[in-house]
């Protein structure tokens, strides 16, 4: 008996699944699974993917939202579904771009591996964006990471302690900070602009 089933994925946390699993729903999906993970994770990573991947058998339908739920590369892309192909599962897109029901098993390899290619740069494409706005946003004074949760009371304190020769767990417990949070100061505050 064939199962049909459906995975969805999110790559952070801020991201709403809602629309892929609705998608997958309307299109019969009767088992779903789905990862809140980056597209670039390793499958080991992927624990609902490694589930699927388990359980699906000859016969069954596996259907995405877009290739691209499968993994970011041409070379994952074309790995995992010929993996999936030679198991005797069926592959689906609701984008339309794959269907491996109805195209002939030479046509799928070249459709798969021109839609990994679009993905790995499509994704190059995103990080070269984001790292172009890091710049200017840093250019115009922005500062990024983790912000201060301390005062310059405290750095003062520590550094001055420090110049003294008194060791970091000493400075903290004197101060009621952990040892991590003094060692952080010292190298956020000696560190050379």
């Amino acid at each position: 008996m064939t199962t049909i089933y459906g995975y969805w994925r999110c790559s952070t946390g801020q991201q709403d699944e809602e629309r892929q699993i609705r998608s997958l729903k309307d299109s019969g999906c009767e088992v779903l699974y789905g990862d809140k993970i980056t597209g670039t994770s390793t499958y080991g990573d992927r624990k609902e993917l490694s589930k699927l991947l388990e359980i699906i058998k000859e016969g069954d339908l596996l259907i995405l939202s877009e290739l691209s739920r499968l993994g970011r590369t041409m070379t994952t892309m074309l790995v995992e579904v010929e993996k999936l192909i030679n198991r005797g599962v069926k592959i689906k897109t609701l984008d339309k771009r794959l269907d491996t029901t109805t195209m002939d098993k030479s046509i799928v390899k070249l459709i798969v591996g021109i839609m990994g290619y679009c993905s790995e740069q499509e994704l190059s494409q995103i990080k070269s964006r984001c790292s172009e706005g890091r710049q200017v946003s840093m250019s115009r004074g922005v500062k990024f990471g983790r912000k201060r949760n301390y005062t310059e009371f405290q750095v003062k304190e520590v550094l001055e302690r420090k110049s003294q020769g008194q060791g970091l767990g000493t400075i903290g417990k004197s101060l009621g900070m952990t040892r991590s949070m003094v060692q952080r100061i010292v190298k956020n505050e000696l560190q050379p602009v």
